[in-house]
């Protein structure tokens, strides 16, 4: 799949360059499949051990009109560093020799029990790329602890669907790319998800007893950089009874419907150039919005034909061109952003 610079690449490209023979390649695959962002995100090789220095550009220098025979003053941009640091996720299992080997195919029990270790690590990235929280100092700051007010800097960027329920969700609309949003690994080390296979090693039951186990660690280190944002866009307080009903916040004619919101949202990008732009929601919003494509209720709301990352064919639901993805991560239980 192609890739905005050459700095940037998605999870599926890094694997293919690590591992010619496919099996980084294999596990990339079975986390997208439940995790559609990871399609999308673009990640970027830290240039710090532990995440990115990030210069972000905060002023502009001045232009002047200059008459004739009169000077013009210095000006000059004005900037900020901060560091995005990166979060390392671990998981560690044992499995008793016995158990591995009691039906004869110990490599394929260890792989079915590795799936679980998968879908749980993709469960807890998904949920930390939107929720993570500065408070927890061993993950890193997720989007909705950056867009979490309207009366913020980057306020504008959020757009309120206008519940005010205990039901609400949130979707999101991100121009990925290396100048406005991406997420990153390491100096040094490997992007993605790392298995590391420790072979039959002596451990210790609950009692403080040995026994013989297969042990398997995974770790995955990354962070999140928010460069520029005006690249991204909050639509908070979907009220989930609502866009069901259709009605209140939600009805066809309210100026919160939120395929309404969608069309603001692009155009709170200040450029889709140079970029690989994606909605994000849950299944319950998507799945809706693709009943409205199906019925024609929304004519900007398409479902298409197309290629995922890997080459498959796939069905994919888009409003105005843009791809909506579902990440089951985004919750029906936000709390009112204001």
């Amino acid at each position: 799949m192609a890739t905005i610079g050459g700095g940037v690449k998605t999870l599926a490209d890094w694997a293919k360059e690590r591992d010619p023979k496919g099996k980084m390649g294999k596990t990339v695959e079975l986390l997208s499949q439940t995790n559609e962002i990871l399609e999308d995100a673009l990640y970027k090789e830290g240039n710090q051990s532990n995440g990115e220095l990030v210069n972000i550009r905060t002023g502009l220098p001045t232009a002047y009109w200059r008459m004739m025979n009169a000077g013009t003053p210095n000006s000059k941009s004005t900037s900020a560093q901060i560091t995005e640091n990166c979060g390392g996720l671990v998981a560690r299992s044992q499995v008793d020799t016995e158990i591995a080997e009691i039906n004869g195919d110990v490599k394929n029990y260890r792989m079915n029990e590795g799936k679980a270790f998968l879908e749980a690590m993709n469960q807890e990235m998904g949920s930390t790329e939107f929720y993570g929280a500065a408070s927890n100092p061993e993950e890193f700051v997720g989007f909705a602890n950056r867009y979490s007010a309207t009366t913020d800097a980057n306020g504008q960027n959020i757009l309120s669907a206008g519940g005010a329920g205990s039901d609400n969700s949130s979707m999101w609309l991100i121009g990925w790319g290396e100048n406005t949003i991406h997420n990153i690994f390491p100096k040094g080390s490997k992007a993605g998800l790392e298995h590391i296979d420790r072979g039959i090693q002596e451990v210790e039951d609950d009692s403080g007893n040995n026994y013989m186990a297969y042990v398997d660690y995974w770790k995955w280190k990354t962070g999140l950089v928010v460069k520029d944002w005006r690249y991204g866009v909050r639509i908070p307080n979907i009220d989930i009874s609502d866009l069901v009903s259709l009605s209140t916040s939600q009805a066809t004619t309210a100026s919160t419907f939120l395929p309404k919101l969608m069309a603001r949202a692009i155009h709170r990008l200040p450029s889709r150039s140079g970029i690989k732009p994606a909605f994000y929601a849950n299944r319950t919003v998507c799945s809706h919005l693709t009943v409205m494509a199906m019925e024609k209720t929304s004519s900007v709301l398409s479902i298409e034909d197309g290629l995922n990352q890997f080459g498959k064919d796939i069905k994919t639901l888009k409003f105005l061109g843009i791809p909506v993805r579902t990440v089951d991560a985004l919750t029906e239980a936000e709390a009112v952003v204001s």
